[in-house]
């Protein structure tokens, strides 16, 4: 580790991939590319993503966040958030004749098809995930009678089954790697017949952001997560980062929430952000940082992602039929004054 004097030219390692993935990228373009066809107002049931700065700044073009549909009003038009929501939320959209527009991750779609498989062939199945997070609640609501929730290797103990021989996980997509591996172990120790899913239910960009964090974390003094509290990832991303070996590591939504007093003595900072996080907060915490005493910035990349996700067909086909483009399949966004650009 780098010694303890005060910086004067401290560095910063950022990580690369940061921010936005392609899910994240295409769910809030959903959003804009609904209030451009349609105009405000825009509905949308919960946070589109969990970012505070991105739903504020749809908030200002006309998005409304609402909690249920019931709070839409009938016949007007709803945007499913990326996690994903439940047949019955489906259904209680179509009794209240609403327009909807799923902007839900083709990952989580994924992990949702899996639990409508698994419990139609009568499974027992194990999601990994956290009580109450939409994404769960969302993957739940597929088959509730064949699913339980397990929140971590402690919960194991409390799994009860009807066949031991007939049990199978799938995961909530934006979880520790490697706590999900030791829940995992644990499940395979109780039920040695257990089954995978058919591929990783862990989101590649949820994977390549730890990926990226534990080989910079050995590197700083303090490691700095940009993301909202609610984000899943993003939380993951600071314990990740500790476990790794970062002395110490904070989660701030943006560089207005940084407190001088963590980088005393600090020579090299570490900095990253969640997957729904726009790249214009990073940059203001780089700014933040240079006026602080960390001048230099080190692009430290361990993946390249190109990845992107077509729009809804529905969204597309009304684009089109109004000859609006469609930018999908596009580039990732650039950074700018704001998330939009």
């Amino acid at each position: 580790m780098t010694e303890t004097s005060a910086a004067t030219d401290g560095t910063i390692l950022l990580a690369a991939p940061r921010g936005y993935c392609a899910g994240v990228d295409r769910a809030v373009d959903v959003v804009e590319k609904a209030l451009d066809l349609y105009g405000p107002p825009v509905y949308v049931r919960k946070e589109i993503v969990h970012n505070k700065y991105v739903v504020e700044s749809l908030s200002r073009r006309g998005a409304i966040f609402v909690n249920e549909t019931d709070e839409v009003p009938e016949g007007a038009r709803v945007v499913f958030s990326a996690h994903g929501v439940s047949p019955q939320v489906r259904e209680a959209a179509d009794a209240r004749n609403l327009l909807s527009i799923d902007a839900t991750c083709p990952l989580v779609t994924k992990v949702h098809r899996e639990a409508v498989r698994f419990a139609k062939e009568d499974y027992d199945i194990i999601l990994v995930g956290h009580e109450g997070h939409e994404e769960v609640e969302g993957t739940y609501g597929e088959a509730p009678s064949h699913i339980q929730v397990v929140g971590s290797p402690d919960e194991v103990d409390n799994v009860v089954v009807r066949d031991p021989e007939r049990v199978v996980w799938i995961s909530q997509t934006t979880l520790s790697v490697d706590e999900t591996k030791m829940t995992v172990d644990r499940l395979r120790e109780r039920f040695p017949a257990l089954i995978d899913p058919p591929s990783d239910d862990i989101c590649y960009a949820t994977q390549n952001r730890q990926v990226a964090v534990k080989h910079i974390a050995p590197q700083v003094d303090v490691m700095v997560v940009v993301g909202s509290a609610n984000s899943s990832n993003s939380v993951r991303l600071v314990e990740v980062a500790l476990e790794a070996g970062t002395p110490s590591a904070y989660r701030v939504d943006m560089a207005s929430e940084l407190d001088p007093a963590w980088f005393e003595g600090a020579r090299t900072v570490g900095l990253t952000s969640g997957a729904s996080v726009p790249e214009i907060l990073v940059k203001d915490v780089i700014e933040w940082l240079g006026e602080r005493g960390f001048p230099t910035v080190e692009e430290v990349r361990t993946e390249t992602e190109t990845i992107t996700f077509a729009l809804p067909r529905n969204l597309r086909s009304e684009l089109s039929a109004q000859g609006m483009e469609d930018a999908r399949p596009h580039a990732r966004r650039k950074s700018g004054p704001n998330h939009t650009s």
